[in-house]
């Protein structure tokens, strides 16, 4: 019996470690774990009596605790955890080589956003509102970090 205590307890807390390390968020785990370390607390007190079974809830808290204070003092955390950052942006210079005024031609029609072709190169552009036709001779009006806006050229 001792045994299937012991073994519930440890599967308990490895369960509950997983947790907190590999798959944070998750609580499906951290609550299989807690739920085996009720079930070896609850089989020791019908098991061996009111004593025995608190003796056990006091052991299987104490370690938890020490377990987890031991992770974070210890720094295991760290280890685990990525350290990079990632600063770059989506898209960065795309639109380098173009200017205001440059003129292109709509590849797709733009509704108010689709493709259009300036310098044998792609983009994807934006109107101000209105549709323009697919081979539509379009100009640049005006260029952001994450979009170009045309206006068809008259």
């Amino acid at each position: 019996m001792w045994t299937l205590i012991i073994s519930l307890l440890l599967i308990g807390l490895a369960l509950v470690v997983i947790e907190l390390i590999f798959i944070p968020g998750s609580t499906i785990v951290g609550v299989l774990g807690a739920l085996f370390a009720v079930f070896a607390i609850v089989i020791s007190y019908k098991s061996f009596g009111r004593e025995t079974g608190f003796t056990v809830l006091l052991v299987s808290a104490t370690a938890t605790l020490a377990t987890l204070i031991y992770s974070f003092k210890t720094g295991v955390w760290s280890k685990l955890s990525l350290k990079t950052v990632i600063d770059s942006k989506v898209n960065e210079g795309f639109n380098e080589a173009l200017k205001v005024g440059d003129i292109g031609k709509a590849l797709s029609t733009l509704r108010p956003i689709g493709k259009a072709e300036f310098d044998t190169k792609q983009y994807e552009v934006k109107t101000s509102g209105e549709y323009i036709e697919s081979g539509v001779i379009i100009r640049i009006k005006e260029i952001y970090p994450n979009q170009i806006i045309v206006e068809p050229l008259i």
